[in-house]
């Protein structure tokens, strides 16, 4: 098994389990929905994130308050787990890599293509949103137990082979664990955003279809602009578009059809403070970019049948 970075894109590659058992990870800059009470569909990807290597460390760079979402691209299953900072991004939970069957902390990809934010209720995510630590406004600190570490954990375990092949046939015409190394103590971590209509699937595989003992993690730091340059002598992308503005400029917004089961609500997740409610709590200056926005009519898409999100 292997994880590589290459092209702005995070692969973990298992080609002892099977030639085509390889997931592809990207984190991508979008517009970030006002957090006022109102259900917003999915936002666009304005492109992808820088993503490098730095000290073995995967590294990328976000605005205070930018929001992001994560893509995931593969023809092979995998059980795919998400985690801010040392929090599950689906139950709420503590962050482990190895999957919790009866807790169903985890999605099945291809039939799960991205995540926009934390699991709240069955067709609603709270948006990802990059703030600094140590304030108390990422949901790691609001649920952890311990001091935050912040980031964006992926952990992925491919399907056997053998049962893969049987599907393809079908239809066709140790315990171990690698990571990169582990990273300090960074600045930045994923507070909750806006309401993103966006169902996260209730897994329908067996637990004996996944080889857990094939298993690849990684924890993706996210540092501020100036850390980003002192660290890669590049420029960071500009300041991200507001949702008002985007709208204003006749830009798409998006709604998946979508018939999977969503999962229930996650009790400790739907409790979580968003970013803009410490603030609020605070006395400090309201979120920039958080005035309501009526969105026009969006654009239906089938993410199962190669529509890609534009």
């Amino acid at each position: 098994m292997a994880l590589s970075v290459d092209g702005d894109t995070l692969y973990f590659e298992f080609p002892e389990v099977h030639q085509d058992a390889e997931l592809a990870v990207s984190f991508h800059r979008t517009v970030r929905v006002p957090d006022d009470g109102h259900e917003y569909p999915l936002p666009p990807s304005l492109g992808r994130f820088p993503l490098r290597v730095v000290d073995d460390r995967p590294v990328l760079p976000v605005w205070q308050s930018e929001a992001c979402w994560i893509k995931f691209d593969t023809r092979y299953p995998f059980l795919v787990k998400v985690g801010a900072g040392d929090i599950d991004a689906v139950t709420g939970g503590p962050w482990t890599p190895e999957p919790d069957f009866d807790a169903e902390d985890y999605f099945e990809v291809p039939e799960q293509p991205w995540l926009d934010g934390f699991c709240v209720d069955g067709g609603l995510v709270r948006q990802f949103v990059a703030m600094p630590l140590g304030a108390g406004y990422t949901v790691e600190e609001q649920l952890g137990q311990g001091p935050a570490t912040g980031g964006i954990r992926i952990a992925a375990s491919p399907m056997k082979a053998d049962v893969y092949e049987l599907r393809r046939a079908r239809t066709d015409d140790r315990q171990h664990m690698m990571t990169f190394a582990p990273p300090p103590p960074p600045g930045m971590g994923l507070g909750a955003g806006g309401s993103i209509t966006q169902r996260v699937a209730t897994p329908v595989e067996e637990r004996g279809v996944w080889d857990t003992d094939r298993r690849s993690a990684a924890h993706v730091v996210l540092v501020n602009s100036v850390q980003w340059e002192t660290l890669t002598g590049a420029a960071p992308p500009t300041e991200p578009i507001t949702a008002r503005d985007y709208t204003e400029r006749g830009y798409p917004w998006f709604e998946v059809y979508d018939e999977s089961v969503a999962r229930k609500a996650s009790t400790a997740l739907s409790g979580v403070e968003t970013v803009s409610r410490v603030l609020a709590r605070r006395g400090e200056d309201p979120l920039a970019g958080n005035e309501t926005v009526d969105v026009p009519e969006p654009l239906r898409i089938r993410p199962r049948k190669g529509r890609r999100r534009a």
